[in-house]
C-alpha cells in the first residue's frame, strides 16, 4: 500500500479520523515509502497548517512514526515500466504511481484528485482510493 503526502499528514498530524479505517486496514497490509514521497512529506511536514505549525521536534517525530509504519524501497522504477503508467496531470504525483508500481503495491491511497480521476479512467495493476474507501 502506498499512501500520497496528505494521507501521511491527515493520520501523522491531525489523526483525521478519515484515515481511521486505513489505519485499521494498515495493521495487516504492509505499507511502503521511497526516498522522493518521503523527501516530499519531510518538506510538507514543515509547512505551517491552519490548525498548527510543528517544530522540529514535532516533525522528526512524525517522520520517525512514517518510518516505524512504512518500509522503505530503495528499487527504482525502470524507464520501460514508467511507460505502462499514465501521466498524472500533476507532475509532483506522478511518484506515487511510480512506487506503488515499482512496489508491486495493490493499493494507493490519496485525496488527490488528479491521481483519483485515474483510478476511474485507466486500467492500472493498483486500485486507487480515497481513505474513507480503505
Amino acid at each position: 500500500m502506498v499512501l500520497d503526502t496528505q494521507v501521511w499528514i491527515d493520520w501523522l498530524v491531525f489523526d483525521d479520523p478519515s484515515t481511521l479505517g486505513l489505519r485499521t486496514a494498515a495493521k495487516g497490509a504492509e505499507i511502503v515509502i521511497d526516498a522522493a514521497c518521503e523527501a516530499e512529506l519531510a518538506r510538507v511536514l514543515a509547512y505551517p497548517f491552519r490548525k498548527r505549525t510543528l517544530d522540529e521536534a514535532a516533525r522528526t517525530a512524525c517522520l520517525e512514526r512514517c518510518r516505524a509504519i512504512a518500509r522503505f524501497v530503495e528499487d527504482t522504477l525502470a524507464p520501460e515500466r514508467r511507460a505502462e503508467l499514465p501521466a498524472c496531470r500533476d507532475r509532483d504525483d506522478q511518484k506515487f504511481l511510480e512506487l506503488a508500481l515499482a512496489a508491486r503495491a495493490d493499493l494507493l491511497v490519496t485525496r488527490d484528485r488528479a491521481l483519483l480521476e485515474l483510478a476511474r479512467h485507466r486500467k492500472l495493476p493498483f486500485r486507487i482510493l480515497a481513505p474513507a474507501a480503505v
